[in-house]
């Protein structure tokens, strides 16, 4: 059950390498002298406006192909970065309060030339299509054939089809799982909600049907009356801190399970938390979420903070996040397989949240997942023992002792 979590102490699961210190203030650079100079060509692309900027990048692991999101563009470039076909997104009429869009029935509020900002970009190997999500008509989708960015399909005629929601500065991240020929894909899809839990829950797992016009596609996974293949955010939450939302940065697969990384708002004791209330700035936590493929219900959800520390200075706040292999030369200093997934993580200095602002100082940070799920299986465990509480306060509002099993 998500309930199966327990509280962690940020500082003993402090990354286990802290590998640079970055500083984020922009320097001139040095010019190299006359002697030291190599004549080096790169490719560019520049898009025809410059106020559409790039959201997005994909790249075809198959031939090199590389596919830009921007705002009301879909690109798709050479590995020259040529552009061999581009398709247009926006701008529409359009309105955030009009549900569902006017092309299913009209919308009373008042409309105006709005920009599709790309949200989500994602490679669908198996079907051959690329999955592109937008900030207009309540972040519907286009499926997209790689080779020519023809539109497949663009369902919209259910709430189920609004993806990623109509907030521009928004996070969205999305996971495809693949499972062969035995079964159909699965999106794993997470997203800021904008202060609409009704319509996005933070977290769900939808079908990707072969057919990219069928009725079904993005349904839940499950849904009954009682369960379903997704996490809302209780309305309770939004009373203790108004603004409340869980920020996406990164996720991915690996082995069994599905992994986001998160930005969220520490709960409170009372309503005057939020950052909107009396000026407060609010403090964020850097959290890792983890569940299990093949849970149709979400019971294995578990969250874990995640951070960095050197020499007695915090770094709290995610800003990037990578999953590669060690490879020979790393995997040798951490005692693992140069197979074995490494999760590269960039923190900023302190908790407090400044989307304008840069952190003249950061941390880049190595996890090795091995140690990450021996560490989520240590905690499991305590927490059947009835030992320490359960860390989800923003779904449960308060903190609940663990119960022995």
């Amino acid at each position: 059950m998500a309930s199966h979590n327990r509280r962690w102490n940020f500082f003993t699961f402090s990354c286990c390498i802290i590998v640079l210190l970055v500083p984020l203030v922009a320097t001139k650079p040095q010019q190299p002298s006359a002697a030291s100079r190599v004549h080096e060509e790169y490719s560019l692309f520049r898009v025809e406006d410059p106020e559409w900027t790039f959201n997005h990048l994909a790249v075809d692991q198959r031939n090199g192909n590389v596919y830009l999101g921007a705002v009301n563009r879909i690109y798709k470039l050479s590995p020259e970065l040529a552009v061999q076909v581009s398709h247009q997104t926006g701008p529409d009429e359009d309105n955030r309060n009009c549900y569902p869009p006017r092309i299913v029935q009209p919308c009373s509020e008042p409309l105006t030339l709005t920009n599709n900002v790309n949200k989500m970009l994602l490679m669908d190997y198996r079907e051959n299509r690329l999955l592109a999500c937008g900030s207009l008509y309540q972040g519907i989708c286009k499926l997209l054939r790689l080779d020519d960015l023809f539109k497949l399909g663009e369902p919209f005629h259910k709430k189920e089809h609004y993806l990623s929601g109509v907030n521009e500065s928004g996070s969205v991240f999305g996971v495809i799982v693949s499972y062969g020929d035995a079964s159909p894909d699965k999106l794993f899809v997470a997203t800021a909600v904008d202060g609409r839990p009704e319509y996005f829950p933070t977290i769900s797992s939808r079908k990707l049907t072969r057919n990219s016009e069928e009725d079904g596609m993005f349904a839940y996974v499950f849904h009954d009356e009682f369960v379903a293949s997704m996490i809302k955010i209780p309305s309770d939450t939004f009373t203790v801190v108004p603004d409340f939302d869980i920020y996406y940065i990164y996720g991915f697969s690996s082995g069994n399970f599905v992994y986001f990384l998160t930005l969220q708002p520490e709960m409170g004791g009372g309503p005057t938390t939020g950052s909107s209330s009396a000026g407060r700035e609010q403090v964020y936590t850097s959290k890792l979420v983890r569940l299990c493929k093949d849970d149709t219900a979400f019971n294995s959800y578990v969250e874990v903070p995640l951070g960095c520390v050197r020499r007695g200075v915090e770094y709290r706040l995610l800003q990037a996040a990578y999953l590669s292999k060690a490879g020979t030369i790393l995997a040798r200093s951490l005692g693992i397989g140069p197979d074995d997934d490494i999760l590269y993580a960039v923190f900023s200095k302190g908790q407090k949240r400044r989307p304008k602002e840069s952190s003249q100082e950061s941390a880049l940070c190595i996890f090795t997942l091995k140690e990450i799920n021996e560490r989520i299986k240590d905690r499991l465990q305590s927490c059947y023992k009835g030992e320490g509480t359960l860390d989800l306060a923003w779904l449960k509002v308060k903190d609940i002792s663990c119960s022995s099993a």
